[in-house]
């Protein structure tokens, strides 16, 4: 059995304190159920919080230094929807020198909270 899907999303607000994405759901993330996967929701809001954390740097590269390494993730799911768009925002509760802590809220559509994800980084080196 094969299967496969894509997740894209844009970056639509990005300030040193938050930065807004955007995904649209399309059928290679939803799960058998029709809505999405658990792990495309969870993946989109940790990106968004490494956007956030990685400040002015534009785009990652392997093996770069100061990439922020994910070492917890909390992750509550709220809600689903089999179409549409998500929105993730990004926002410090903690900016550290050698952990950082980042909660990123998804919400759907009408704003309907769908994943609230807090998630804690380390600076690699």
């Amino acid at each position: 059995m094969k299967m496969q899907g894509t997740i894209e999303f844009t970056i639509v607000e990005r300030s040193d304190d938050r930065v807004v994405s955007e995904m649209p759901i399309t059928a290679g993330m939803r799960n058998p159920y029709g809505v999405v996967q658990a792990g495309a929701m969870l993946w989109f809001a940790d990106v968004t919080a490494s956007v956030l954390l990685m400040g002015g740097q534009s785009q990652p590269t392997e093996g770069m230094k100061g990439f922020p390494l994910a070492i917890n993730l909390n992750a509550n799911f709220l809600g689903n929807q089999s179409e549409g768009c998500y929105r993730a925002v990004s926002a410090f509760v903690k900016r550290g020198k050698s952990v950082s802590v980042v909660r990123t809220t998804v919400y759907g559509e009408s704003d309907r909270l769908i994943a609230d994800v807090t998630t804690n980084h380390v600076l690699s080196r």
